[in-house]
Parts: C-alpha cells; structure tokens; sequence
C-alpha cells in the first residue's frame, strides 16, 4: 500500500510514525516536501519514506492520499492537482466540509473526513472518521481506535472535543504552577500531574461501563477533597466555561460552511 501525504505537519508525523510501527507491514510512504523539518526526520527514520516537491506526483502515486495543508492554504494547494476518478482521500483539514472539498478538487473521488489525534504515533490514539469506510477504519483502529460519526453533525461536535487538548495540558499547566507555588519543584509538580492524570485515563479505559458522572462520584469521597474541588470549580463557572467554549467551536465549524467561511 502507498500512502500519499500532500502537507506534512505534526498529525502527519505522527499517522507515518504509527504505521511504520506496525510489525510486517510493507507500507510506502510519499511525502510532501513542507514541513521540511518533519518530512527530513520521517525520511531519515525509515527507507520506506520517500520525499518530494512534487504534490502532483504524489496524488498520482498514492493509492489512499492524505490531505493535510492549513485550511487557508488549501485552496490554493488543491485546484491545480489532478485526482483519479473513485481515488480515496482522506481529508485532515480542519473546518473544510465535504461540498468545498468537492469543488476543489474536481473529480468524482471518495472522500473521508477524519480526526486524527496525536497519540496515534504511539499506536494509542482515537480518530474520527465520516462517511464510514471500513478500510480506513481497519487503517485506524491499528493506531489505537477508529469512531465512525453517522453523520456530519456528529463529526462536528467531535471535532470540537478534540479541541480540548490544549485545555488539557491548560489545567495541568496551572496545577503544576500553584504546586511550585507552594514549594514543590518543577519537575516533580510535572511528574506527579502526569502520573496522577495518567492514572486516571487508564482507570476510565479499564471501566467503560461506567459513566463520566459515576467515575467523578467514585472518585469523591463524601464531604472529601475530591468532591470539594469539583464543587469550586462547578460552582465559580468552570463547567459552564468548558461547554461555553465547546459551543464556540461548534460555532465557529458551522460558520466555516457558509461561502467564504474558514
């Protein structure tokens, strides 16, 4: 199999890095040439990457291409290419729906939009797919796991969770600032944060019967620590705040579909 990646950034890196992990797999890779720092590592990394200028030669060559330029830059990059009838693509653009990608490129190929994660180098990664493809699934599912959303509303609305990882390390980031506030070192405050939260992912990964709301109650003593935290933090705005800024971003996808959004 030959995957072709047109825009080669951190997502991209990361998509190689777990495909190349995979024991037996005879996979090639055809990579554009920015960003050069990512594309030089991945091709000094393994023979079965190879790096050109040519965006042309790599739509020709794939047989699954991935589309992975900034959204402002995708215009641009697309219309002069010439795609393949029935040709898989596979389109990490953020904010640039199924109709645009249409008109850009031209041809009848098939498109699936898709979410990857950054873990998916680590083979532990969880990405969203629309429409539902059962190869690319597979694909996916070999770098951690693959979601299917049934509809585009729903690939949307994950899109927009997927916008919490900055958030994430946010919340870590003043943590590990109030523990060295109270004397802790740096790195220490980073290691026990890590672990702590670490813990927790593994936790809710072992236990998926088990609901958000009851691994939070399970986690909270009554009249505790933990429950006295949330409560502060519920209670000062900061669930309001999270699903304030989840609902901006779901605004924000829905204005990219208007004629001239981003």
């Amino acid at each position: 199999m030959k995957f072709g990646f047109i825009g080669t950034g951190v997502i991209t890196g990361a998509i190689v890095t777990g495909l190349l992990k995979q024991e037996g797999a005879a996979h090639e890779f055809l990579l554009s040439e920015r960003s050069s720092t990512v594309s030089s590592r991945l091709a000094a990394a393994s023979a079965q990457v190879r790096v050109t200028a040519d965006n042309q030669e790599i739509a020709d060559q794939a047989d699954i291409l991935f589309l992975a330029v900034l959204p402002q830059a995708a215009e641009e990059v697309l219309q002069p290419l010439t795609f393949r009838k029935g040709q898989k693509v596979v389109s990490l653009i953020a904010t640039v729906t199924h109709e645009r990608l249409r008109g850009w490129i031209g041809e009848d190929v098939q498109i699936t939009r898709a979410i990857p994660l950054p873990a998916v180098a680590e083979r532990r990664g969880v990405t969203v797919l629309y429409p539902e493809d059962a190869a690319l699934s597979g694909l996916f599912s070999g770098l951690g796991r693959a979601v299917t959303a049934k509809t585009v509303e729903e690939f949307d609305a994950y899109a927009a969770a997927s916008a919490l990882m900055g958030t994430y390390f946010g919340v870590l980031e003043t943590a590990a600032g109030w523990l060295a506030a109270q004397g802790c070192p740096e790195d220490g405050a980073q290691a026990y944060l890590t672990g702590v939260f670490s813990g927790l992912a593994q936790r809710a990964e072992a236990d998926t019967g088990s609901s958000f709301s009851v691994l939070r109650e399970s986690h909270s003593t009554p009249g505790g620590l933990n429950e006295q935290m949330f409560q502060v933090f519920d209670s000062a705005g900061g669930s309001k705040a999270l699903a304030g800024g989840l609902d901006s971003i779901i605004a924000r996808l829905q204005a990219a579909k208007e004629p001239g959004g981003r």
